[in-house]
């Protein structure tokens, strides 16, 4: 496909069919992650690969219990929050492949002031959007599908606890891989005109 059909075509599945991925077209969406661009080439990311339905399983549950207390925390009412787990759970569990994104840190420049180390994790975390990106580009450019979930932000031990994770790594995004059980729903884009605030 045309870069541009790529682009424009990617779209944030939400439901997959059962049918898993090869080894190797998740490899080849990992690759595509790891030529992503990032601060003085450091790739300060590190990726979970979950094919297991047990992990998603455990992943999803884990997650779960952090998010009804912080919905609750929200003052949504008992079957509200039932519903939102019971939608967010089977996004993890019903997807052939999740992987978890996770930034890590140990790699980058150490700066004496706060102003600039603040800014050298900074573009760690663009690099790591930039990772997601690819993937997703990758998944859709190959024949398949992806979605990008953001809930491990608001939970980062939790997900560290579910899955052993090493404390160096900091849990920030999934991204759901597989093949769309159905066309979602496309929000409309902003015209260009609003998005260029300044052009000389």
């Amino acid at each position: 496909m045309d870069f541009f059909t790529i682009i424009r075509g990617r779209r944030s599945v939400r439901v997959f069919r059962p049918d898993p991925l090869a080894r190797e077209q998740i490899e080849a969406v990992l690759e595509a992650a790891r030529w992503a661009p990032s601060p003085h080439g450091r790739q300060p990311w590190r990726f979970v690969v979950l094919t297991s339905l047990e992990a998603r399983a455990r992943l999803a549950e884990a997650m779960g219990a952090t998010w009804r207390r912080q919905l609750a925390l929200d003052g949504q009412d008992a079957a509200t929050i039932e519903a939102r787990f019971r939608k967010s759970r089977q996004r993890i569990i019903g997807a052939p492949v999740v992987v978890l994104l996770c930034l890590y840190l140990e790699d980058l420049d150490v700066y004496p002031d706060a102003e600039r180390q603040a800014a050298e994790v900074t573009m760690a975390v663009q690099s790591l959007g930039c990772a997601a990106q690819n993937m997703l580009l990758a998944a859709y450019a190959l024949g398949f599908d992806g979605g990008w979930m953001c809930a491990p932000l608001f939970c980062q031990e939790t997900v560290r606890a579910a899955l052993g994770l090493d404390a160096t790594l900091h849990p920030h995004a999934l991204i759901t891989l597989g093949y769309a059980a159905q066309d979602p729903a496309r929000r409309p884009r902003r015209p260009l005109e609003e998005l260029v605030v300044r052009w000389e």
